[in-house]
């Protein structure tokens, strides 16, 4: 089996890319042939990887020279398969990880209101409103991987694809790097390097796109806070990181509140920490949250979030309304009470059991096998 697996840009810290990455491994071990097409590639070198990266200006012609560039691929019929992550008409499957570009700009709108109510608008917005509607319909479209029932709900009332087309395949997370265990190999000493009593609440973020994924309504929450010993780490990068700290500070939260900038490995917060949080404007299935549950940490999230399928109030975390301060307030006071947390531990780490690389990858064969023997 030839799958060429398409992703323009690698960040090493985007979630995306970690699917990518951990796909493409697993897939190895089953004797899959994968290419990967893509702008740039920073990550093994024994991977066979196809850049495409025609010149530009601009992230609508880089998007439009980069669509144009795989649809040539595509019609050259040098693949079997060909699962782009992009939103590009053509390909045999999409994998939905970004989620619906549609939904996003409403969700956004509602957070900021003002202009953002006409984002759809420019030229950008317009254009990737446009490839994701003509790709959804594209006769050539086999299959559409959700990584979450939320997507796939969007996406079959918003485009009316076919219900056989649409698969839900969670993210898989690597249960034996992402474990309970780190608590004892991380916990006092990354608190110590930060400051962070062994006994203080600590509430953990990790992503990129603070906005997005809410991290001005979590540092107001946590001024809400009745618990004021409570401490919070940001991991991840993101250019709005100076004017949140500076934010933080006014609101006197500059002793609890640490920005440590991305980190390619995240284990050892995972392993400080107590609880994860992540009120999300909008995400289709984080793996930073499948990484927390499966390190045992009860999560916080919100009902915009694919993870929030994972979370049962009161066992492994609470899901709340990502625009909702006072009650996001109220879950991370609960969970910041003596032993509350630790005592989700065990059912945390159960809700992902099943949800392993090698899980996921026997999905995503088994997908690809029925494509290839019966196309749609």
């Amino acid at each position: 089996m030839k799958l060429a697996l398409v992703r323009q840009k690698y960040n090493p810290y985007g979630g995306a890319e970690r699917f990518v990455e951990r796909a493409l491994a697993a897939l190895a071990t089953q004797g899959v042939a994968t290419t990967l097409i893509t702008r740039s590639w920073q990550g093994p070198a024994e991977q066979a990887v196809l850049i495409c990266n025609p010149a530009y200006l601009g992230r609508l012609w880089r998007d439009v020279s980069f669509a144009r560039a795989v649809q040539a691929v595509i019609a050259e019929g040098r693949f079997d398969l060909l699962q782009s992550h992009e939103r590009i008409p053509g390909c045999d499957i999409y994998r939905a990880g970004d989620g619906v570009h549609a939904t996003w700009l409403e969700l956004r709108a509602r957070s900021r209101g003002g202009s953002a109510r006409y984002a759809h608008l420019l030229p950008w917005q317009r254009y990737t409103l446009a490839a994701e509607a003509a790709m959804f319909r594209d006769a050539r479209l086999k299959a559409v991987i959700c990584n979450s029932q939320m997507v796939r709900d969007d996406i079959a009332q918003r485009f009316g694809v076919a219900d056989a087309k649409l698969h839900v395949i969670y993210n898989g997370v690597d249960l034996a790097a992402f474990h309970p265990r780190l608590r004892e190999a991380h916990r006092t000493k990354v608190r110590a390097e930060l400051g962070i009593a062994e006994n203080a609440p600590l509430f953990l973020f990790v992503g990129s796109g603070f906005e997005r994924k809410g991290v001005p309504a979590l540092l107001r929450a946590l001024a809400l806070m009745r618990s004021q010993d409570a401490q919070l780490v940001v991991v991840g990068r993101d250019k709005a990181a100076a004017r949140l700290q500076r934010e933080a500070v006014a609101m006197k939260l500059g002793h609890r509140v640490r920005f440590v900038g991305g980190k390619e490995d995240v284990q050892p917060y995972y392993g400080a920490a107590d609880v994860f949080v992540l009120p999300t404007l909008y995400d289709p299935f984080p793996n930073a949250a499948l990484e927390a549950l499966a390190c045992g940490l009860p999560v916080i999230t919100s009902t915009t979030c694919g993870a929030a399928e994972l979370i049962r109030a009161g066992e492994n975390g609470y899901v709340c309304d990502a625009l909702n301060v006072a009650q996001l307030a109220g879950r991370l006071d609960a969970l910041s009470l003596p032993g509350v947390a630790s005592a989700m531990s065990a059912a945390s780490r159960a809700s992902v059991a099943h949800l392993g690389v090698d899980a996921m990858a026997a999905r995503l064969i088994a997908l690809y096998q029925c494509l290839i023997a019966r196309p749609l």
